[in-house]
């Protein structure tokens, strides 16, 4: 595995400084957001020269582009923004392979319409389901028009709120241009903790063959959880490593939702586990 970081952890003047700061901490990829250039998470234009600018600025430093950030709300309950998302989600899988990666995150969204990582009751409904599958296919011809794949992420505030459900959408939507982002923090609804080995299980079981990346922060509570540092919460790292290592995953494990200050501690943590696998 090689072990990465969400590059938006570093506050810093210039993408150039934000990769010096991932380099030193000796880590090996990054998941990109195009905020670390100061633009909008979702640009409405990417140049070729700015292209070109974060392709050298990461080989320069021994750094390659894990995944780029193309999420936007997939069931948004207004159809002008998921067409406004689609559009620009096309700016950046145009860009993508230029940039040096061939993986685009998604987040399958919610009926909130304030805050696409936040839970709606509608999100259970038939119509919220539809809306997903439309959009989804609509980003697979995009994707198949860039030879890019799109990664989404089971996560509980979110329609798709299971590995069951990652599992159903990924048999209905039937392109290998759709995979897997696996974070062991973001699987648990109230009460389901008692039950982490059992879900983690389940989830390896169902999309193992799938996932194209691995998140590594952790939890200190079920439900809507997930924001505290690796190693600093209650996720079994040893069972969800293992099982990482059970389906011979090698691609990047991505540090995210920690401060500054525990980078250094996180990547001990993680390169001592790694090392018995």
């Amino acid at each position: 595995m090689q072990l990465g970081i969400h590059a938006g952890t570093f506050s810093r003047p210039s993408l150039e400084t934000v990769l010096d700061a991932v380099s030193g901490h000796g880590l090996e990829c990054v998941h990109f957001n195009f905020q670390a250039v100061g633009l909008p998470s979702m640009p409405e234009a990417i140049s070729p020269e700015l292209c070109d600018r974060i392709a050298r600025s990461l080989a320069e430093r021994d750094l390659a582009m894990a995944t780029v950030s193309g999420t936007f709300n997939m069931i948004h309950p207004d159809v002008e923004k998921r067409r406004e998302g689609l559009g620009r989600l096309e700016v950046i899988a145009s860009a993508a392979r230029r940039l040096g990666t061939s993986v685009i995150s998604l987040c399958t969204g919610t009926r909130d319409p304030h805050d696409k990582w936040r839970w709606h009751p509608a999100n259970d409904t038939p119509e919220a389901w539809s809306d997903l599958v439309a959009s989804m296919r609509e980003a697979m011809t995009i994707a198949e028009r860039h030879d890019v794949v799109m990664a989404i992420e089971p996560e509980v505030s979110n329609v798709v709120d299971s590995a069951v459900k990652a599992r159903r959408l990924l048999d209905q939507i039937a392109s290998g241009r759709l995979k897997i982002i696996i974070d062991g923090a973001n699987l648990f609804h109230a009460g389901e903790l008692a039950q982490m080995h059992e879900i983690l299980d389940e989830a390896f079981g169902l999309l193992g063959r799938d996932i194209v990346l691995a998140h590594a922060k952790d939890l200190d509570r079920d439900g809507t959880a997930g924001q505290v540092a690796a190693g600093r919460g209650l996720l079994d790292y040893d069972h969800y490593l293992g099982l990482l290592g059970k389906i011979a995953f090698d691609g990047p494990l991505i540090l995210h939702s920690l401060a500054e200050s525990d980078v250094g501690r996180c990547a001990a943590f993680f390169r001592e586990k790694l090392a018995r696998i």
